[in-house]
C-alpha cells in the first residue's frame, strides 16, 4: 500500500482552494507562530517557488498578554527570515473586558482591519477542529442561524478580504505536515488553561466527544455548512423583504439609515425579526433574544408614541412612519447660538455639520440658534404661526427637530434650514442649506 505524499495532497488542495484569489494584490498571513499559522506559511513558501503566487507578506500581532510572549516576534522574525518572506509585527493593546478571549479577538482583527489595503487577502490557519469547535462554543451560547454557520470561508477585512483556506483540513494533518517537514513552532501556554472556555471545549470536551463518535468533528462541520446555507437563504429573503421598506426618505439631505414600516409590519414576527438582523448588522451588535422585546413595543406603540429601541452602539426612533437608526454624535443634544459673520462661510456647527447661506444673504446680525421652544415664523400670505405646528405640518421627525438650524436677525426668525417654505427669504434671493453630520460612526 503507498504511503500518502502529506506534502504533494495539502499543497494540491490548498492551491486550489485558492485560485479563485491568484489576482490578488498581495497575500497576508496572519502568522502567530503557532502549528497550524506555521504549517500554512511554510505550505505558501513552498508554493511560491512552483507557482506565480501574489506577493506574500506575514502579519504577526503582538498582545504582549503573557511574559513568555516577548520572545515570539523574534521566534517569527526568524522563521520569515529563513523562508524569505517579509514580517509585519504589530503591537496592539488588548481592552478589558469580560471575556479576555473575545477582546484579544477583537484587538487582532482592528489590527487586520487597519492595516488590509484594497484587492490585499488575508489568510487565516483555522482549521476543521477549529470549525467544530466553534459550532459547539456557539450552540452552548444559544447562537441562532447566523452563529452556528460558524466561521465563514470568506468575508470582508478592511479594504480587502479575509480567506480560510485550511478550513476543511484536521488538525491531525497539519500536525503530520509539521512533523514531516521538521517545523518548530510557538506552544502557546495559555492554551492549556481551561479557564478559558475554548480551551476546556478543546482540551476535554472535544476529546470525549470523538472518543466515543470518532467522526463527531468532520459531522459538526458539515452541520456548520447546512447552516451556513440556510444563512444564505435568510439573507435571500432579507434583502426581497428589505426592498419592499428601502423607500426614499422625504428628507433626501438627511443621511441616516432609515426603513418605512408599514412593508416591515406586513411580515410574519419571524420574517420581520429576519429582515432586521441583516439591516442592523452593519450598524450595530445584534440584540439577544430577549431583547426583541423592544421592536415589539416599537412597532405596536400608538401614533402619537415616541418608541426608541436601544440597542448595544445605537437606537432605532420610530417617527413619520419610518423607523430611524441614529448613534454617535446624533444621541448628543445640540445647544447654544453662534454669531454668524457671512465672511466665515460656510459656518461649522459644533456636532451639527455645516451651514451655508446659497445665494443673496440678508444683511445685519445674524445669530444661529437651536429650538427651545415658543418660536413664532412669519409665513408669506399666513401670517405668524407657531413653528411646532409648522414643523409637525411638515412631518419632521421629534428626533431631528432639536437639531434643526435657525436663523436669526436679532429677535426674528428668518429661516429654518432645509424645509422647503421656511428656509428662504420673502424674495427668495437666498436659500439656509444645512449639511447634517453623517451617521459613519455608527458602523462596527
Amino acid at each position: 500500500m503507498t504511503k500518502p505524499d502529506i506534502k504533494k495532497d495539502l499543497s494540491k488542495r490548498l492551491l486550489s482552494r485558492l485560485s479563485p484569489w491568484r489576482d490578488a494584490a498581495a497575500w497576508r498571513i496572519a502568522f502567530s507562530g503557532g502549528l497550524d499559522s506555521t504549517v500554512l506559511l511554510h505550505l505558501l513558501s513552498d508554493l511560491s517557488k512552483q507557482q506565480r503566487l501574489p506577493p506574500l507578506i506575514a502579519i504577526h500581532v503582538h498582545h504582549g498578554l503573557q511574559a513568555v510572549a516577548k520572545s515570539w516576534p523574534g521566534h517569527c522574525r526568524q522563521v520569515c527570515q529563513i523562508l524569505g518572506i517579509p514580517l509585519q509585527v504589530i503591537d496592539v493593546t488588548v481592552k478589558p473586558g469580560a471575556s479576555l478571549e473575545q477582546a484579544a479577538r477583537n484587538a487582532r482583527y482592528d489590527a487586520f482591519n487597519d492595516v488590509l489595503e484594497r484587492g490585499e487577502v488575508l489568510l487565516t490557519a483555522q482549521h476543521r477542529d477549529d470549525q467544530a469547535e466553534t459550532l459547539l462554543f456557539r450552540l452552548l451560547r444559544g447562537a441562532g442561524v447566523r452563529g452556528l454557520a460558524a466561521m465563514p470561508e470568506a468575508r470582508i477585512v478592511g479594504e480587502g478580504r479575509l480567506f480560510r483556506p485550511l478550513l476543511e483540513e484536521s488538525r491531525t494533518t497539519l500536525e503530520a505536515y509539521a512533523r514531516e517537514q521538521g517545523l518548530s513552532w510557538i506552544e502557546d501556554p495559555s492554551n492549556h488553561d481551561s479557564r478559558f472556555s475554548r480551551n476546556y471545549l478543546r482540551n476535554h470536551v472535544m476529546p470525549m466527544l470523538t472518543a466515543r463518535w470518532p467522526q463527531a468533528v468532520a459531522s459538526m462541520t458539515r452541520s456548520a455548512a447546512h447552516l451556513a446555507e440556510a444563512q444564505a437563504l435568510l439573507v435571500e429573503l432579507a434583502q426581497q423583504d428589505l426592498a419592499q421598506a428601502e423607500t426614499p426618505c422625504p428628507w433626501p439631505w438627511l443621511d441616516l439609515p432609515s426603513l418605512e414600516l408599514a412593508p416591515l409590519e406586513m411580515l410574519s414576527d419571524a420574517r420581520q425579526r429576519n429582515a432586521l438582523r441583516h439591516w442592523l448588522t452593519p450598524l450595530t451588535r445584534l440584540p439577544d433574544t430577549d431583547h426583541w422585546a423592544g421592536w415589539d413595543s416599537l412597532r405596536d406603540a400608538g401614533p402619537d408614541g415616541r418608541p426608541i429601541w436601544r440597542l448595544a452602539d445605537g437606537q432605532v426612533h420610530r417617527a413619520e412612519g419610518r423607523i430611524w437608526w441614529l448613534s454617535g454624535i446624533w444621541l448628543k443634544d445640540v445647544a447654544g447660538s453662534q454669531h454668524w459673520s457671512l465672511s466665515s462661510q460656510p459656518l461649522t456647527l459644533p456636532g451639527n455639520g455645516m451651514l451655508q447661506i446659497v445665494g443673496s444673504a440678508p444683511v445685519g446680525g445674524l445669530h444661529v440658534h437651536y429650538r427651545q421652544g415658543g418660536e413664532t415664523f412669519d409665513v408669506p400670505d399666513r401670517g405668524r404661526r407657531d413653528l411646532k405646528r409648522l414643523l409637525n405640518e411638515k412631518g419632521v421627525p421629534v428626533f431631528l427637530r432639536g437639531r434643526l438650524p435657525l436663523l436669526y436677525r436679532g429677535e426674528q426668525l428668518l429661516a429654518v434650514a432645509n424645509l422647503p417654505g421656511l428656509d428662504a427669504g420673502p424674495r427668495g434671493d437666498w436659500r439656509l442649506h444645512w449639511q447634517p453630520p453623517t451617521n459613519d460612526q455608527s458602523l462596527s
